[in-house]
């Protein structure tokens, strides 16, 4: 057997096409040539990429130290699946140097005997770091709270703050500065890697820190703390509670991947799919988790039929109102699904607020005018050429501009009321939406048709 010439890490189609054909050739020195040469971010996409049944088998020719990393990078469906398919001492062995954040959350997605096992494994501290970290809502900054960090006193100088730190094996990853805490432990500032190596070693920390430096609370929403971090251009930031008690940190990789699941999320959730979707799960689970969705779309292209067929007599007489009715409901559905996406995406980049929304919907509003008047001059000259009638020449244009009124209100209020009783506009939106600007289309359509044609 040969030794597989490894692409780029980069070349993930490459590293793909490389394992399935050592799948194939059950060749095992490729499957350790190619996972010995990736990191655990590498390692979870690659296992992606592949079958389910298949990735238990390449478990093995993982490191044993990237283990817990690649269950943290899985996507929730592959995670679960694949911890089912192991023996329970190889996840507990995994998840064993996780961090408190990343074990909260792979251990709130493990079946229940396999959670209960972990936490059998853990010691008294352990059990203590894990219970803060999941005593936080799901969506707030607490569950990626970072407890590896350097905290030291402002009452010592740069010259033993030097000592302290050549004496340890080594320094958490992002770390820029250290953290200035009093005895009893509250926050009082950062000292800046900067002025520890630059100034002078006799200063004292107290007198080089930087006092203003920013903060944040457990509490605080994953959304807004992904703002926070862009509109500060962070590293890390000190995590603190109401007493200003240093609890932790959060670190900008953390937010890379909350921001690449907000996007996962955003784009599944307009299919009616979750952001932990499985490309290559297995079919019946695969099947079972889009049914609810299909069915719901169901229901709502029967309400849709439901009132086309309230208006079936004029459709009898004017056969021409039946190639023509589609137009509107399309275009409606194009303009609404255009606010919809921008309303999810301000709300979700926290752009929206209700000091601004109602200078947005007079916005989107003023658009669909325009937009409405546009295409209902465009569809009129074109239906008139077309069946030479310019009563549906007519009756098409203002339907048209009314459903793009309305494709826009519904846009623009749809995920702001969802948001406000807690349900996930990107989730739901899209369907609510489709649902509204059909049936406003046929009502607004085949009824004028019906007042002015019958």
């Amino acid at each position: 057997m040969t030794e597989a010439t490894l692409p780029l890490k980069s070349d993930q189609p490459s590293l793909t096409t490389e394992l399935v054909n050592a799948i194939e050739n059950s060749d095992k020195d490729v499957f350790s040539s190619i996972f010995q040469n990736l990191n655990a971010v590498e390692s979870a996409h690659l296992l992606e990429t592949i079958p389910d049944a298949m990735r238990p088998r390449l478990w093995k020719y993982i490191p044993e130290t990237l283990h817990g990393d690649v269950l943290v990078n899985l996507k929730k469906v592959a995670r679960v699946s694949l911890a089912d398919s192991l023996d329970s001492d190889k996840v507990i062995n995994a998840v064993s140097g996780l961090q408190s954040s990343d074990l909260a959350k792979v251990i709130d997605t493990l079946p229940g005997g396999i959670t209960e096992a972990i936490r059998e494994s853990l010691d008294y501290q352990g059990i203590q770091d894990l219970d803060a970290a999941l005593a936080f809502p799901e969506n707030s900054a607490g569950r990626l709270l970072e407890l590896k960090i350097i905290a030291i006193r402002s009452d010592v100088t740069l010259e033993t703050v030097l000592r302290y730190l050549r004496g340890r094996a080594s320094i958490p990853s992002h770390t820029t500065s250290l953290m200035v805490v009093d005895r009893n432990n509250v926050f009082q500032g950062e000292l800046s890697l900067s002025a520890l190596l630059t100034e002078n070693t006799s200063s004292t920390v107290e007198a080089l820190m930087n006092r203003e430096a920013l903060s944040v609370t457990p509490e605080m929403s994953k959304t807004d703390l992904a703002i926070f971090f862009e509109e500060h251009d962070l590293v890390s930031v000190p995590v603190v509670d109401s007493e200003r008690r240093l609890l932790g940190r959060i670190t900008v990789d953390s937010m890379v991947n909350l921001i690449h699941k907000t996007a996962d999320q955003q784009i599944y959730g307009a299919v009616g799919l979750d952001e932990g979707e499985d490309l290559f799960a297995p079919i019946i689970p695969s099947a079972k988790r889009r049914l609810f969705w299909l069915g719901l779309n169901l229901c709502t292209a029967f309400l849709a039929a439901w009132v086309i067929a309230l208006f079936q007599g004029v459709l009898d007489k004017v056969v021409a109102l039946a190639v023509l009715m589609p137009i509107v409901a399309s275009m409606g559905g194009i303009a609404g699904g255009q606010t919809l996406t921008l309303i999810i995406r301000g709300l979700s980049t926290g752009t929206i607020s209700s000091a601004n929304a109602r200078w947005l919907a007079h916005k989107e509003i003023a658009i669909s005018i325009i937009s409405g008047f546009t295409w209902a001059i465009v569809v009129g000259i074109v239906s008139y050429l077309w069946f030479a009638d310019a009563r549906i020449s007519a009756i098409l244009g203002v339907a048209m501009i009314i459903n793009l009124l309305a494709a826009a209100i519904s846009g623009y209020g749809i995920p702001l009321i969802m948001k406000k009783v807690n349900i996930d506009p990107a989730l739901a939106g899209g369907v609510v939406l489709t649902t509204a600007t059909d049936v406003i289309g046929f009502v607004t359509f085949l009824g004028l048709a019906t007042i002015f044609l019958v």
